[in-house]
C-alpha cells in the first residue's frame, strides 16, 4: 500500500531524514519507534506533504505520492492524526468530526464511520455538543482519532497518540487502536516513543535513530534484541 524508498527530507540546513525506507502492506499495522528528535514526525509530514522530500520516492497504491499536492493526499484515503492532537478548540465535538468528512467523496461511508466513532468512543457521543477545547487530553485524542476515521481512510497515520496522557488513558487508547485495525482492516502506520506499547500492538516495526532506520523486524524479535532492551525497555 505505502512504500517509502530512500527518502531524505529536512528543514533548511538541517537534514532530518537520511535514506529512509519503510513499507506498509495492505491492512498492515506498522510502528516506527525511536528517541525524540529521531525524525519520526518529519517522516509523517513528508508523507502528508507539509515537508518537501529532498530525495527518494513515496508510492501509495501504485501512485507517485510526491506528485500529488498535499491537499489531494487525504482524498486518496490517507488520514493523518497529528502529534499534539490539534483539534479545533472553538468547535464542538460533532463539528470537529464533521471536518473529517471534507476529505472524502464517500459521504455515505463517512456517516457510517461517524456512528462507529461514537460506538468506539461513547464519551464523544455524550459530549457531542461540547467545545473541543474543554475536553480532557484523553478525550481530545479520541476526537483526533475519530476525525481521522470519519474521512473513511485506507491508511491511518498516528503520530504519538500517547503524548501527554496518563498511563491508564494510554492503555485505553492503544486497545482502541488495536480494535480499529482488527475490526475495520484499516492499515495503520504508528509513530510512538512508548516502545513497549507500540511493539505489543503492531505486526512489523522500524527503529529510527538520527534520521536513519537502524533496525526493523517482527515485534517479538525486536523485543528480544539487546539494543532495544537497553535503550528503550529499561532492561
Amino acid at each position: 500500500m505505502l512504500r517509502v524508498e530512500g527518502l531524505s527530507a529536512g528543514y533548511g540546513a538541517v537534514q532530518a531524514l537520511n535514506d529512509i525506507s519503510v513499507e506498509v502492506p495492505d491492512g498492515g499495522f506498522v510502528a516506527i519507534v525511536g528517541p525524540n528528535g529521531a525524525g519520526k514526525t518529519t517522516l509523517f509530514k513528508t508523507i502528508s506533504g507539509t515537508v518537501a522530500a529532498r530525495a527518494g520516492k513515496i508510492t501509495y497504491d501504485g501512485q507517485d505520492l510526491l506528485a500529488v499536492p498535499p491537499s489531494g493526499r487525504p482524498r486518496l484515503g490517507i488520514a493523518h492524526v497529528p502529534e499534539g492532537r490539534q483539534v479545533f478548540r472553538t468547535l464542538t465535538v460533532e463539528e470537529n468530526l464533521a471536518t473529517g468528512s471534507y476529505a472524502t467523496s464517500d459521504q455515505a461511508g463517512s456517516k457510517r464511520a461517524l456512528e462507529r466513532v461514537f460506538t468506539l468512543f461513547p464519551r464523544l457521543a455524550e459530549r457531542r455538543a461540547q467545545l473541543a477545547g474543554t475536553l480532557s487530553g484523553g478525550e481530545q485524542q479520541m476526537l483526533a482519532i475519530g476525525r481521522g476515521l470519519v474521512s473513511v481512510p485506507k491508511l491511518l497515520l498516528l503520530d504519538e497518540p500517547s503524548m501527554g496522557l496518563a498511563p491508564a488513558i494510554v492503555d485505553s487508547i492503544f486497545e482502541t487502536i488495536q480494535g480499529i485495525h482488527a475490526e475495520y482492516g484499516i492499515a495503520i502506520l504508528l509513530v510512538e516513543q512508548r516502545v513497549a506499547e507500540a511493539l505489543q500492538s503492531c505486526t512489523h516495526a522500524y527503529v529510527i535513530e538520527t534520521g536513519r532506520v537502524v533496525l526493523e523486524g517482527k515485534p517479538d524479535v525486536l523485543m528480544r534484541d539487546d539494543r532495544i532492551k537497553r535503550a528503550y525497555l529499561g532492561m
